[in-house]
């Protein structure tokens, strides 16, 4: 903040230094600006053009004078004054300077006073004076951490903002997502009601207040986030978060045929040969060899939660939709058991609010995780269980694995799914049940 507010203040003196110094310099005063003079000494060499063929004969006194009527009148129409001032005099006057005039200052004064003032006005008004917040807290180039009591005050100070400035759809967004970072759901999903209102017909706004309901009535998607998921797909058919969260919606409620069918229309948006496309094709066999064990549909809803908070507008394909539920113990004795730390050399690289996804996959096989755990970057380093009750899909357990990798992925955009710059660390190959496991994240996706 205090080095955005310097530069501001720079720009606003550099623009005053700019509009006072023509204002108030002294000005020079001339008889005549430089086409008068150019005008006066054509009107002087035609004169002596004529005098000289006058004396030379080749035309009558009568004549020259009638050509410099006519000169004289011309020039008259051209300049202030018809007759040109001696060049000595010329020369006196141009040597002098008068100072401003008197009624410069006023205008000078009231420039002063009144371009500061209106360019604050205007920024509050037309600016965003949130960002400059924004930027801070999630480590803009300050370089200094902010607590999350300080954090925590500077959202209530934009939430107290935007009670004045009801209709800033933007600033609704920013504190949504800023109530999401702070895990205060209720609060980010009520900010996502009001940006809704304003903005109906956004799908990616949809999708993330559906994530975000969901989290704040227990890791549902039934009922109410379901709705605003089929709201955004109305809007956009092919927008793969909504139908991620859409297939993890029939996945809830193990109607597996409706799950496949919005799996595979989300396969279709995707790369061929993406990692994306890779995991989402994982997924399908998963939920269709569910399927075809008898574990079908339509069955009772599954007590399991689904998803985690995600960021605005970021494609969130399959592994961020079914993520970590926290209760339940798992199958005794195949929890894995360790603790996630960060490299030094990595740390100026990681922001308040990126996320830290700590999932297991099989060793050999489908690279769809087993097993995902979700937590802000702020908590590093932490330790982690991950057991059975985070299974992704029926059947894919890490019970049901010989040999599993733990890893542990810093996304810098929220998604579940690796991107370039995103920063990892994971095990080596572990037996179900290990504990004491160490990761320590300090490679960079390339």
């Amino acid at each position: 903040m205090l080095l955005f507010w310097s530069i501001a203040t720079l720009l606003v003196a550099l623009t005053l230094g700019m509009l006072l110094w023509p204002l108030l310099r002294a000005r020079h005063v001339g008889a005549a600006p430089d086409d008068d003079a150019a005008a006066i000494a054509v009107y002087r060499d035609q004169k002596r053009a004529l005098d000289a063929e006058c004396a030379a004969g080749s035309i009558t006194t009568a004549e020259r004078d009638a050509t410099l009527a006519e000169l004289a009148r011309r020039i008259s129409e051209d300049v202030a004054a018809p007759v040109p001032a001696p060049a000595s005099s010329l020369v006196a006057v141009a040597s002098t300077a008068s100072p401003a005039p008197k009624r410069a200052w006023p205008l000078a004064i009231a420039l002063l006073l009144l371009l500061p003032a209106a360019s604050f006005t205007l920024y509050q008004r037309l600016g965003s004076p949130v960002a400059a917040i924004a930027a801070t807290a999630t480590g803009g180039g300050t370089g200094h951490e902010l607590s999350e009591r300080q954090i925590a005050a500077m959202v209530d100070g934009l939430a107290q903002r935007l009670k004045q400035h009801p209709e800033d759809a933007d600033g609704w967004v920013l504190l949504a997502h800023s109530y999401q970072a702070l895990e205060r759901f209720a609060e980010s999903a009520d900010a996502y009601a009001h940006a809704d209102a304003i903005m109906p017909n956004d799908a990616s706004l949809l999708a993330d207040y559906a994530d975000t309901l969901a989290m704040a009535q227990g890791r549902r998607l039934a009922g109410a986030p379901a709705a605003l998921i089929q709201r955004a797909l109305a809007i956009d058919p092919k927008h793969k978060k909504a139908l991620a969260l859409a297939a993890t919606v029939a996945l809830e409620a193990r109607e597996l045929d409706l799950s496949l069918a919005y799996w595979r229309r989300l396969e279709a948006e995707l790369p061929a040969g993406s990692d994306e496309a890779r995991q989402v094709t994982d997924v399908i066999a998963e939920v269709d060899a569910a399927k075809r064990e008898g574990k079908g549909n339509p069955v009772a809803p599954s007590k399991r939660g689904t998803i985690e908070p995600s960021k605005r507008a970021a494609a969130e394909p399959p592994a961020l939709a079914p993520s970590a539920s926290r209760g339940g113990t798992g199958a005794a004795g195949s929890a894995i058991a360790g603790r996630v730390d960060l490299s030094t050399a990595l740390v100026s690289k990681v922001a308040l609010n990126d996320t830290v996804f700590i999932f297991a996959r099989a060793s050999e096989g489908p690279r769809m995780p087993l097993a995902v755990l979700r937590i802000p970057a702020k908590d590093l380093p932490r330790d982690f269980s991950l057991d059975d009750s985070m299974s992704m899909a029926p059947g894919v357990k890490i019970s049901a694995a010989t040999s599993v990798i733990v890893e542990a992925r810093i996304s810098k955009s929220g998604n579940a799914l690796p991107q370039s710059g995103d920063l990892f660390g994971r095990s080596a190959p572990l037996k179900p049940g290990a504990t004491g496991v160490r990761i320590t994240i300090d490679q960079v996706v390339p």
